[in-house]
């Protein structure tokens, strides 16, 4: 495939990724799987695939022999399976026959999950236990992962931290518009225009992290949590403690993915479009940060997970079109 061919009738980072949600294409029919974490927790997985909708769970689980490949998507903050590069790519996924898996973080499939952990933005070890998992499930198909913003940096942090090892569950994996340096990115999302979309996310966030204040009273202040204006405060309140970090800066830190870029040793496309309003293009690594497996593509547009294509209104086909010919054709 050449290059993302940005159209001209949508220009700038903003409206590149604000526009996506007004044409964004219906779900497929997904059939839900809830999984017991080994922590005594939940998460819930949304399937598609060819087949029909009809079948039990416990025939597709069957079908493990099958030889399809196998589409994982780990989704962005807040996001889930009716985000719309979710549908758009399991769209695609099921049109070339494949089967595809949208892997919801805990409490973002609809239920709040139970203990007072939810998800964070470096966490691998539950993607280390998801993939696993996978792999024990449908051992002979070939399969891909996919992170997405959020989804994308703990899946790079993953990759780098298992290097070799993660042969064992993937044969390429691919990260779109991940915010790369949690600090940089945190902190630019709390600037100008940027500040639209914090609130967007805390919107939800907060709204969630007082029902789990109710479920689990005292785990935070609820006072600092509300007076939280920008990600950095909430990060320092919430999401820091309650995953075993000792602030937001340490969290940001330590869940960052660009330092272990150069420990991935699994076939893996990195895409980030230089005019993303969540990571500015200075923050974008090097050839020489990155390991010789893993192929970076930088495109100058396509704001945050948009790369909207065509005439007006214009498509989602692009990124999903983009990301399988890597995987068929590039690997």
């Amino acid at each position: 495939m050449t290059g993302y061919p940005a159209p001209s009738w949508l220009p700038g980072g903003h409206a590149q990724t604000i526009y996506p949600l007004l044409i964004k294409s219906p779900p497929p029919r997904y059939r839900r799987e809830r999984w017991q974490t080994p922590d005594d927790d939940f998460i819930d997985l949304d399937w598609s695939d060819p087949r029909p909708p009809c079948l039990a769970p416990e025939i597709r689980t069957n079908a493990a022999t099958n030889s399809a490949p196998l589409m994982v998507l780990f989704h962005g903050l807040e996001g889930s399976s009716a985000s719309h590069y979710a549908s758009s790519l399991m769209h695609a996924t099921a049109a070339i026959g494949w089967t595809g898996v949208v892997v919801h973080f805990r409490g973002c499939s609809g239920e709040i999950n139970r203990l007072p952990r939810a998800y964070h933005s470096g966490d691998s070890d539950e993607i280390d236990w998801i993939l696993r998992r996978l792999q024990q499930l449908f051992p002979h198909r070939p399969r891909y992962a996919i992170g997405v913003s959020l989804g994308g940096n703990a899946l790079l942090k993953w990759l780098g931290e298992r290097e070799t090892a993660a042969a064992n569950c993937l044969r390429a994996a691919a990260a779109v518009s991940a915010p790369l340096d949690l600090s940089v990115s945190g902190h630019h999302l709390a600037r100008g225009f940027n500040r639209l979309y914090t609130r967007h996310f805390l919107h939800t966030l907060k709204r969630k992290a007082a029902d789990k204040l109710r479920r689990h009273p005292g785990i935070f202040d609820e006072r600092r949590m509300r007076a939280a204006s920008n990600l950095h405060d909430f990060d320092d309140e919430v999401t820091a403690p309650l995953h075993g970090f000792s602030s937001a800066d340490d969290y940001w830190r330590r869940a960052s993915s660009k330092p272990w870029l150069a420990g991935i040793r699994l076939p893996t496309l990195l895409l980030n479009a230089r005019n993303d309003p969540f990571l500015p293009e200075q923050a974008l690594p090097t050839a020489s940060q990155v390991a010789a497996s893993v192929q970076i593509e930088f495109p100058a547009q396509g704001g945050h997970v948009g790369f909207v294509a065509g005439q007006p209104p214009g498509r989602l086909d692009w990124l999903p079109q983009r990301l399988l010919h890597y995987f068929q054709n590039e690997v």
